[in-house]
């Protein structure tokens, strides 16, 4: 039985690999340590109903704020990966378990709990699944809706790359608000980053999500830090809009382990403010670009300013 607190155990691929030295992060990375009354009730609710967060998996900075806030990303189908990004700090390998019927449930049970307006539920990759979990997600729609009608759910998906095309419409038929899929880093890194991806499926993925139904907000966020340079991030940004994306998310790549990517570098706070005035300029309903930003950070309030900023837009295409 694997011990994923072992970092050989959690990360087998990895353990052969030189080791990258990890920079000292810079004042505007650093965050406090999680405490608090709030952090500790969200952290209850989800051991009691056995559900697994990204929050804790991937080592979010923001854990300790947005648990605070009773906010947690539900992590679903398990916390064994089937791929090896070299960013992630999600265990990766053969996944012990079959999904579990019964979890969908659970993820309701606890959205009701925590009582929550707006949730993200994400997950590991299944490529040991035929449909990569398509269908699993749409449950998990389906029972969030049915405990907590009123609580909109953002969804932040696999690449289903290894499936048929009607994985895809399997989601997007349980109508998720937000349909979000990251790119991560730019198509140049992709060899070296997130192997076993594809930059133009998962931009084409997405793009797929509008076609389907063109209600449905989509999402899509990478970081910086990776090695990348301020082209390529433009190039990115047009490449979203392409795919008629509606809200980008940038933040700064923070390295897990000595055995992961290296931090090239930590972007300023100015060069963030640089990239959100370019991706506004570009056309995207909703931005958020800080070095903290991650998918799900601030995600209900984010969610409230990209409706309205939806609804702003076709009043004015009205007039």
């Amino acid at each position: 039985m694997r011990d994923l607190t072992i970092p050989a155990e959690r990360h087998p691929e990895k353990a052969h690999k030189a080791d990258n030295p990890q920079p000292q992060k810079p004042d505007w990375i650093r965050v406090k340590a999680p405490v608090g009354e709030g952090y500790k009730a969200t952290r209850d609710i989800m051991r009691e109903n056995k559900l697994v967060t990204v929050c804790e998996e991937a080592g979010c900075p923001n854990v300790g704020e947005c648990w605070n806030q009773g906010h947690a990303t539900m992590m679903i189908m398990g916390e064994v990966c089937t791929r090896a990004c070299t960013f992630c700090n999600i265990a990766t390998g053969k996944p012990p378990e079959d999904l579990d019927p019964f979890e969908p449930g659970r993820v309701a049970h606890a959205v009701k709990k925590l009582d929550l307006n707006h949730v993200v539920v994400t997950s590991v990759d299944r490529d040991d699944v035929e449909d990569g979990g398509a269908e699993h997600f749409a449950q998990t729609i389906r029972a969030i809706r049915k405990q907590s009608p009123a609580t909109t759910i953002e969804i932040l998906t696999p690449d289903f790359i290894r499936c048929d095309d009607s994985a895809l419409e399997v989601v997007v038929e349980a109508k998720p608000d937000v349909f979000n899929h990251n790119l991560e880093t730019v198509p140049g890194l992709y060899p070296e980053v997130r192997p076993g991806a594809r930059y133009f499926h998962s931009l084409r993925l997405l793009q797929r999500v509008k076609e389907l139904d063109p209600t449905v907000f989509t999402k899509s966020g990478i970081m910086v830090g990776l090695g990348e340079n301020r082209q390529q991030v433009v190039q990115v940004m047009e490449d979203m809009r392409a795919a008629d994306i509606d809200f980008l998310t940038i933040g700064q790549y923070l390295q897990p382990t000595p055995k992961h990517h290296a931090v090239d570098r930590f972007v300023t706070p100015e060069q963030f403010a640089s990239y959100e005035k370019i991706a506004w300029n570009k056309g995207f309903l909703m931005v958020s670009a800080t070095p903290l930003t991650r998918s799900s950070y601030h995600a209900g309030d984010d969610f409230a300013r990209l409706r309205a900023a939806r609804e702003a837009k076709l009043g004015s295409a009205k007039v």
